[in-house]
């Protein structure tokens, strides 16, 4: 979360998600955007490419593509934004900081993903990833 939509945030939020995720490895990515120019960038599109990952963008203009993302920011909004009246953006950034990390990924299940958590599908993909190799 970052006061600017820019390259900057866009490249922090990569590059924390491939430190995060460095042992699991990440052969066979696909990075899905919409066409915002933090993602069509000349740096954010090197740092994708330098880490073999598929590059794949909406149409414009057609947010079906990116029904995952969509589907996320609607219940980031309804269960944690809409329910609170922020006062700082100290205060938003430490709201939605927690309620991405304890709830979202933690506790709450979802459907797309056999009914488990964020984090145990990881740790389930870690299991399956290990039994293959």
């Amino acid at each position: 979360m970052g006061r600017d939509i820019d390259t900057k945030l866009a490249l922090t939020a990569l590059n924390m998600a491939l430190a995060d995720r460095k042992e699991m490895g990440i052969s066979n990515l696909i990075h899905h955007s919409d066409q915002g120019v933090q993602y069509a960038s000349w740096e954010y599109v090197d740092r994708l490419k330098e880490n073999g990952i598929n590059i794949s963008m909406s149409r414009k203009g057609n947010p079906y593509d990116n029904a995952f993302a969509e589907s996320f920011i609607k219940t980031l909004k309804y269960e944690e934004v809409y329910l609170w009246e922020y006062e700082t953006y100290d205060e938003a950034h430490k709201n939605i900081k927690k309620f991405l990390e304890v709830v979202y990924n933690k506790k709450r299940i979802h459907s797309s993903i056999g009914y488990v958590t964020p984090e145990e599908f990881e740790k389930l993909e870690e299991v399956l990833n290990e039994r293959v190799s």
